[in-house]
């Protein structure tokens, strides 16, 4: 899974982006995300206040930063997928690559496995824009699939595998963070996370059985 090489300009708003969401995420991490301003974040990162929302819309989005490159790779591989994958198989085979590639947003550690977390349970705001990330992902993911499969919309047997393939990918997540927060063993919580995915999602084919999304 490929990306085409950005030219100077946009690595250069990429570079300035990747800056302020790093700024931002460690003063979240330190002070907590509800007592960190968006002057004081700007001032860190040695930008203006209007360059901070040039590229992030929302304080919010400083700190989950990685959604949108999560979602863009997970489509990618949706619209990539083998011949004779289903569209849910090509979800399966996302979440290994992710892993294998150890790409940032399944990458389990002591940053993201403990203070992450502990910032988002700390502020009613990052849980509120956790839940409609969730929310966002789930009806981008019906559409993906429905794509995937040739199939029109509104159609409940998407609706009903994309619910359960979020939830899924919550649920390992969460435990391969927990087993890292014990362990320290990032091998073990990239196992459980992914037996974790392999497990729902052979639940899933179950539930949309004698559709094309199986």
């Amino acid at each position: 899974m490929q990306k085409s090489t950005p030219d100077r300009r946009s690595r250069k708003r990429l570079a300035t982006r990747q800056k302020i969401s790093d700024v931002a995420t460690c003063l979240f991490m330190e002070r907590g995300f509800d007592q960190v301003t968006v002057d004081e974040i700007a001032e860190a990162a040695d930008v203006s206040r209007m360059t901070v929302f040039n590229h992030f819309s929302r304080k919010e989005d400083m700190f989950f930063d990685l959604d949108d490159e999560g979602r863009e790779e997970l489509m990618a591989g949706l619209q990539k997928k083998e011949n004779s994958a289903s569209p849910i198989e090509a979800v399966r085979r996302f979440a290994h690559w992710a892993v294998a590639e150890q790409r940032p947003y399944v990458r389990f550690s002591e940053a993201g496995s403990e203070k992450f977390l502990e910032t988002i349970q700390a502020s009613d705001a990052l849980k509120a824009r956790a839940r409609a990330i969730r929310d966002e992902l789930t009806d981008m993911l019906t559409v993906g699939l429905a794509k995937a499969a040739n199939r029109h919309l509104p159609d409940p047997a998407a609706s009903l595998a994309a619910s359960l393939l979020v939830a899924t990918w919550v649920v390992a997540a969460f435990e391969a963070h927990r087993i890292f927060r014990e362990s320290r063993d990032v091998e073990r919580s990239n196992t459980a996370f992914l037996a974790i995915v392999d497990q729902g999602i052979r639940g899933v084919k179950v539930a949309v059985e004698g559709t094309p999304y199986a």
